[in-house]
């Protein structure tokens, strides 16, 4: 039931020739109209797309609004590296065995989807790696990246140490903790000894006395 028109017309044409067109498209339209009553309400829509084929063009963006620019950067300098460079992921064989990359070099895949890729080499994973992959699918390893070229996909990286099963929370914990940066070794003789050494400890009476209780 719905009627839809669509026109064209150039710019070239006169404001009669362009009036008259649409006085066409209207008695067209009200000669298509179906009786509203049998067939319900009836929606027309009616298109009009004008060529601006001869007129000037211009790819100067100083003339174009503000509104319709889009501000764009280039990176120039790094100040200083924030990330950690490290991330927890896995290792698995590249998918070409007849490359010369897959005799060196291992996939590593991270976590972190944010984090790309990595080749790392196979001296730095477990001697079977190769012969039997399977064993490390599910095992979680920790990888800092050293490079990533502009002109590759991948990144480059080295593996530091190899944190256990996946889904374990000792595992998982220590690569999240890797990967923020986060110093989780023992505390230093030094550091202890500040903390009190008669166990068990008890606040003193006159400290109470000069602090407030929030417990």
């Amino acid at each position: 039931p719905d009627v839809i028109i669509e026109a064209q017309f150039d710019d070239n044409d006169t404001e009669h020739r362009q009036d008259h067109l649409q006085d066409v498209l209207t008695d067209d339209v009200k000669k298509l109209s179906l009786d509203a009553g049998e067939k319900g309400r009836e929606i027309y829509f009616i298109f009009f797309q004008a060529k601006q084929d001869d007129e000037p063009k211009t790819n100067d963006p100083r003339l174009l609004p503000d509104k319709f620019l889009q501000r764009t950067a280039k990176v120039v300098y790094i100040l200083e590296k924030k990330h950690s460079r490290a991330a927890t992921g896995f290792i698995k064989l590249l998918a070409d065995k007849n490359s010369e990359l897959f005799k060196r070099c291992a996939m590593f895949s991270p976590v972190d989807h944010r984090v790309p890729r990595v080749y790392v080499s196979l001296a730095d994973c477990p001697p079977d790696f190769v012969t039997r992959p399977e064993d490390y699918s599910n095992m979680l390893f920790i990888c800092r990246i050293v490079d990533w070229k502009e002109d590759s996909n991948f990144a480059t990286g080295q593996l530091a140490k190899s944190l256990g099963q996946a889904g374990e929370i000792e595992p998982e914990t220590e690569g999240i903790l890797t990967e923020y940066g986060v110093d989780f070794s023992d505390f230093p003789p030094e550091a202890l000894e500040c903390l009190p050494q008669s166990l068990p400890w008890v606040i003193s009476p006159g400290e109470m006395a000069k602090r407030r209780d929030l417990r």
